[in-house]
């Protein structure tokens, strides 16, 4: 299974960012077909009250290599990857790992 990992830095503006990314980003997202799971996350600050380094993560979840470059490729995972710029105003990185252990 291969996993796209999206890390989004703290924004300029949190509720203009959430407000984006829940209500226009994520309906983009859900146009792409071949992802089998997708996962939200925003992140709280730690046991030390710290500010976490990033603000928010997206998950998505692909069967295989093949599965991930497709959908990527294809009008609707291009229309997805543009679109960060038009909310991640801190910054975002995108990982790609392939999952090799589950519980």
């Amino acid at each position: 299974m291969i996993k796209v990992t999206v890390l989004y830095g703290h924004p300029a503006d949190p509720k203009a960012f959430d407000s984006y990314y829940l209500n226009e980003h994520l309906v983009i997202v859900a146009r792409m077909k071949k992802v089998v799971r997708a996962e939200i996350t925003k992140f709280l600050s730690g046991p030390d009250g710290a500010n976490p380094p990033y603000y928010r993560m997206g998950e998505l979840y692909f069967n295989n290599l093949e599965e991930f470059q497709a959908t990527m490729a294809s009008a609707e995972g291009s229309a997805a990857a543009a679109d960060i710029a038009n909310f991640a105003t801190g910054g975002a990185k995108m990982l790609v790992g392939e999952v090799d252990w589950t519980s």
